[in-house]
């Protein structure tokens, strides 16, 4: 919530038209609402790509070879031979090396480097792309009325993501750590996607004109967007408890399926103590949890879309039976990645699942907000 209302409310509640006065200089007319629109999509697509490599960062175990938070200077890479041995003497002292990676070469060291610096380089990038836009935008007052505040939102959680991402980074350097805290991992990733989905929505309320919008918010389908507000949450939790299993590696305990090492339940769910532990550090009652959300995700995935076939809109009925889609096709992608023990590649992918996953269903709740209709001047598909 902000300012006491969601983010992924209806694009223009509450707001009558506005009617440009006599000198009153107005913004956002179709031009400039296209193109903040494509800006919104690049960042989108930018965010993406972040996501995934930052899955990389993750199961490479990459996150913890540049030990500072330098968020200016840090933007250069060592360049000398005296540059990479100062930052490997720094990665020296932390317990991934001492207890993990002894005795690494420079070579290796550089290949994990580089993974994280990428990764914090494309953090920067994001950040330029975002206040470039946001400022140009707002300078020529391009930015349509009651847009500014929700234009500024992702600029602000993409500072607030940085801090966690050090956060994040800071629980693996000290102690006898080997890898970041799951917990924070999940934070960090949760965050990810909640700026994901922010420009997502944001992007298709700019899809169409305000007047149109105006008219299909009357045939809203208010139950129906319920359910989907419903999955977006139950989407969200899934996805935290995907951040959990990458965070301990759990997906490669357990490579059998539907059974867990030839049982239904993992085995000794609750042996480490105090007992709130278990949910974040047991790899078995991890992957379990993992498990059932995806079950539980795609009944409830079958009961939206049964419900909205009862829609009166095509375009609504169609995005509720992707949503299944995407669903299933999550599911099954996160089975064969189990069976395989989890590679690299397939995991990325179930990772980039979960963001089409999401992207469907808050297209869908949007449509059953803005319903589609045939012949309503100046909608889009």
């Amino acid at each position: 919530m902000a300012g006491g209302r969601s983010i992924f409310e209806e694009v223009g509640a509450g707001q009558a038209p506005a009617m440009p006065g006599p000198g009153r200089v107005t913004g956002g007319g179709a031009g400039a609402r296209a193109a903040i629109r494509l800006w919104l999509l690049a960042l989108f697509a930018l965010v993406v790509l972040m996501i995934a490599v930052g899955g990389m960062t993750r199961l490479t175990d990459s996150g913890l070879s540049i030990t500072e938070w330098r968020p200016v200077t840090g933007a250069l890479p060592p360049v000398s031979e005296a540059d990479w041995q100062a930052e490997f003497e720094k990665y020296r002292q932390i317990p991934q090396y001492q207890l993990l990676n002894r005795g690494m070469s420079l070579a290796e060291f550089k290949a994990i480097y580089w993974w994280e610096w990428g990764h914090r380089q494309l953090g920067r990038l994001i950040g330029l792309v975002w206040a470039a836009g946001f400022l140009w935008f707002l300078v020529r007052r391009r930015i349509p009325p009651g847009w500014t505040g929700r234009l500024l939102l992702p600029g602000v959680l993409g500072g607030v993501q940085g801090a966690i991402g050090w956060w994040m980074v800071a629980s693996g350097l000290s102690g006898e750590a080997v890898s970041v805290a799951s917990y924070r991992l999940a934070t960090h990733l949760g965050l990810a996607f909640l700026i994901l989905g922010l420009l997502w929505w944001l992007a298709q309320g700019l899809g169409r004109a305000p007047g149109a919008l105006l008219q299909a918010r009357r045939m809203r389908e208010t139950g129906l967007a319920a359910g989907a507000g419903a999955l977006v949450a139950f989407a969200g939790l899934q996805i935290l408890l995907g951040a959990l299993v990458a965070g301990i590696d759990a997906g490669r305990g357990f490579t059998d399926w539907p059974l867990m090492g030839g049982a239904w339940l993992p085995p000794d769910p609750f042996a480490l103590t105090p007992l709130w532990r278990n949910f974040f550090e047991d790899a078995g009652l991890v992957q379990f949890l993992h498990r059932l959300g995806g079950y539980l995700l795609l009944l409830a995935a079958l009961v939206f879309w049964w419900r909205a076939r009862q829609s009166p809109h095509p375009a609504t009925r169609r995005a509720c039976a992707w949503v299944l889609v995407a669903v299933f096709g999550q599911m099954v992608l996160g089975i064969v990645t189990l069976l395989h023990g989890a590679p690299l590649q397939l995991a990325i992918l179930h990772q980039l699942g979960a963001v089409a996953v999401l992207a469907a269903i808050l297209r869908a709740r949007f449509l059953a907000l803005h319903p589609l209709v045939a012949g309503l001047r100046g909608a889009r598909a």
